[in-house]
């Protein structure tokens, strides 16, 4: 039996790190809204979830993995380089999820971990062994970092958009809502409460596959790209921990934060979210679960009450959102640098 390459260990535990707590910072954006509303218990709610979340990566494609995977060329490079790449995007990932995390704000796992890779990639191998995807992007392509990118940064403006319409629907066919319809509100949560959840385990799971696949490729384990099941068992595993074990402090903000709650909000917000997650993990384009769920959330609020959504505090969320990226590619950048330098 060949022996397992330590630099590809300390990945693969790097990773597991970085989906506990991804699951651990989205589990409250999925489920904040039908506890706000008084729709579910919290406990059933994250039972959904988890289960959910579980076992999407399972019944799933791995377009999201390839797509973030492959971006970074390491395969030139040593297995030692290869893990500074990993191990620095990972670490640049996990702190901008703990301290958004210790602040409540909503933020992004997949744009950190992007940052974190395009920082470490600049340090580590170079500009040139990075697929920006810019000329591809001239001829009507969307691939490598304009790719991942692109899909971070439209899905909120969609899943906002999504949430205005759907709300907007929502007071078109139920303007005079009896207590019988009201029910079945609360019953659809349910529903969508784990459609939700089970878009969140098919896009972000993938993720940490990604990363494990690119080590995998680097230390010449694998001819080409690829997450073989162990991988798709390990990042399942442990997103769906840091779902279970989700934090309270970003359900505080979405759901009592941004305006009142009730149940029409809840039901269209986590559809909306569900609906664009899915559609971008068919296409191979990574969301954040997070975002997605604050902008849906947002639009269903504006839909109905502007003026009582409280867009000082939603403009605090989304500037955090545009610093994410410069700040991951910063870290990434620095840890790569550290990494090395302590390695040495």
């Amino acid at each position: 039996m060949e022996s397992i390459p330590l630099p590809l260990v300390v990945v693969v535990l790097v990773v597991g790190i970085f989906d506990f707590t991804n699951g651990f910072h989205d589990a409250a954006d999925m489920v904040a809204t039908a506890i706000a509303s008084r729709a579910m218990r919290p406990a059933m709610a994250i039972a959904l979830v988890t289960t959910a979340t579980f076992v999407a990566p399972f019944l799933v494609g791995l377009a999201v993995a390839d797509t973030v995977g492959t971006f970074v060329d390491i395969r030139s490079a040593s297995s030692s380089v290869g893990e500074s790449v990993a191990v620095a995007a990972l670490l640049a990932a996990v702190s901008y999820n703990l301290v958004t995390w210790r602040f409540g704000y909503p933020s992004s796992s997949s744009n950190s971990l992007a940052g974190g890779l395009v920082g470490a990639g600049l340090h580590a191998v170079g500009s040139t062994n990075i697929h920006w995807g810019a000329e591809a992007m001239g001829r009507g392509e969307l691939v490598g970092v304009m790719k991942v990118v692109g899909g971070l940064f439209v899905s909120p403006i969609l899943g906002f958009v999504v949430g205005f319409l759907l709300m907007k629907g929502v007071f078109a066919i139920f303007r005079r809502c009896t207590e019988r319809i009201a029910g079945l509100f609360v019953y659809s949560q349910y529903f969508s409460v784990a459609w939700l959840g089970f878009s969140h385990g098919a896009n972000d799971a993938q993720k940490g596959m990604a990363i494990i696949g690119m080590m995998l490729l680097a230390d010449d384990v694998t001819p080409q790209f690829q997450v073989p099941i162990w991988a798709i068992v390990w990042c399942a595993s442990a997103i769906t921990l840091g779902t279970a074990l989700g934090g309270w402090r970003i359900i505080r903000t979405l759901g009592f934060g941004l305006f009142r709650v009730r149940i029409t909000h809840s039901v269209a917000d986590q559809l909306g979210a569900a609906v664009v997650n899915t559609v971008a993990t068919s296409i191979g384009a990574p969301t954040s679960t997070s975002q997605v769920v604050t902008a849906t959330l947002l639009g269903t609020g504006a839909a109905e009450k502007p003026g009582h959504v409280k867009w000082r505090t939603a403009a605090g969320i989304v500037s955090g959102w545009w610093l994410n990226l410069p700040v991951s590619i910063a870290l990434g950048w620095f840890y790569c640098l550290l990494y090395t330098t302590l390695r040495s």
